[in-house]
């Protein structure tokens, strides 16, 4: 594979002008525009049309994250107002730091830092005598650590968040989130609360459209990714060298990865970057599992897959799948639980996925990169045509089936 250290930022741009973003979804979620790109055509469609364009017994991939709550607002007694963003939890996974009672730490972006000094912030949950304080504990270099404590004691910290927090809307939508947006910015089959963004490709699926996707015997099965504030992180380098993408959290059963090895052949469609990140981090941690066969660990960051000695094997999907599977089942794992740094650019050569369906990205970020990476060249043609024919922008915005140049 080609290494995209050397690739130049600038060369993956477009105008967006700020009306073509949406600011709220459509009332209907399955009556998105879909673009549908296969072998240089494009053609137009709505998202309740999707099965028409897939082939029977292909398995589609989602990501059953959920949002959570992740803005927490707090009023200091001056009337100064500080913003908590919960990133993700400090030394421990999401489920656990999720269902903790009592106490939790997290890593966290704070907005108005300066003014938080070293008493512990309070905020009344509305509810009884339901009370949230937060405590800064460290300055990191790239974020703070706050300890949250709360009574009752006996909540969990879900339902705290649940009560006090705001869903965390991208920084390109500039308004309040408002009522809408506590479902629609949630895929109908979320699941594992942990992101602080949604899978957006999701949003536009409805049961409808599953019940069409069966009729044809299209498949589905699901992973685990929990999307960080990091996947809005502009480029700001000149080329990629410069620039440390973002590690996110992975979960997957040994069940689905088995799926995947008896679908490899019948074609693999995953809905989102989320899941395609997944799903080709899952072959290169395989490979790992056959070139170091006493592997304890099993991460993956940014440059490895194209470098020695990942890159250049000869290793299939399938050989890397079946060794991952064993690998589990000999550490008796029944779910991985995992992080990958993956950065999917041009150059990148794709082991598992055949077919992307996405939203359309912004300008000189990593996701526009994936696409790029996904269809060659023609990621151009296909954002004029997006452009020219008045599709919506972004995460609430419309989408695309990209099938994948191999």
């Amino acid at each position: 594979m080609t290494h995209p250290k050397n690739i130049s930022i600038v060369d993956y741009t477009y105008a967006l002008p700020a009306e073509r973003i949406a600011l709220h979804p459509l009332m209907d979620r399955d009556a998105s525009k879909l673009l549908v790109y296969k072998s240089g055509e494009i053609k137009e469609d709505v998202y309740r049309n999707i099965a028409q364009y897939l082939s029977a017994n292909n398995l589609l991939i989602f990501n059953n994250t959920r949002v959570i709550n992740a803005r927490v607002l707090f009023q200091k007694d001056t009337g100064g107002i500080i913003e908590i963003f919960l990133l993700e939890p400090y030394n421990s996974d999401h489920s656990t730091a999720l269902s903790a009672t009592g106490k939790a730490t997290w890593k966290c972006m704070i907005g108005g830092a300066s003014k938080w000094k070293s008493d512990t912030l309070r905020k009344e949950l509305g509810i009884g005598n339901w009370v949230l304080d937060a405590k800064l504990i460290e300055k990191l270099s790239d974020a703070y650590v706050v300890e949250f404590t709360w009574t009752p004691a006996e909540l969990s910290f879900a339902e705290v968040l649940e009560n006090c927090g705001e869903i965390p809307l991208p920084p390109y939508i500039k308004r309040k989130p408002g009522a809408e947006d506590s479902e629609r910015y949630q895929t109908i089959y979320a699941e594992d609360g942990g992101s602080v963004a949604a899978p957006t490709a999701g949003l536009h699926f409805t049961q409808n459209i599953f019940d069409r996707l069966a009729e044809k015997n299209i498949h589905k099965d699901f992973v685990t990714l929990h999307v960080g504030a990091g996947t809005f992180r502009p480029v700001k380098a000149a080329t990629m060298a410069g620039h440390e993408m973002h590690a996110e959290w992975i979960e997957i059963s040994n069940k689905t990865i088995e799926n995947l090895f008896l679908s490899l052949e019948k074609g693999i469609v995953a809905v989102g970057t989320t899941s395609l990140r997944t799903l080709e981090s899952l072959y290169w941690m395989g490979v790992k599992t056959i070139l170091q066969p006493g592997i304890k660990q099993l991460q993956l960051s940014q440059w490895e897959v194209y470098e020695e000695p990942l890159a250049g094997n000869n290793i299939t999907a399938k050989e890397a799948l079946s060794s991952l599977s064993a690998w589990m089942k000999k550490n008796k794992y029944e779910k991985l639980f995992t992080q990958s740094q993956i950065l999917i650019a041009p150059g990148y050569s794709f082991k598992i996925a055949d077919v992307l369906i996405t939203n359309f990205h912004q300008p000189q970020s990593t996701l526009l990169l994936l696409v790029a990476a996904a269809v060659g060249k023609d990621w151009r043609k296909i954002y004029d045509h997006a452009m020219q024919y008045d599709f919506r922008f972004l995460s609430y915005g419309d989408g695309s089936l990209l099938f994948i140049s191999k």
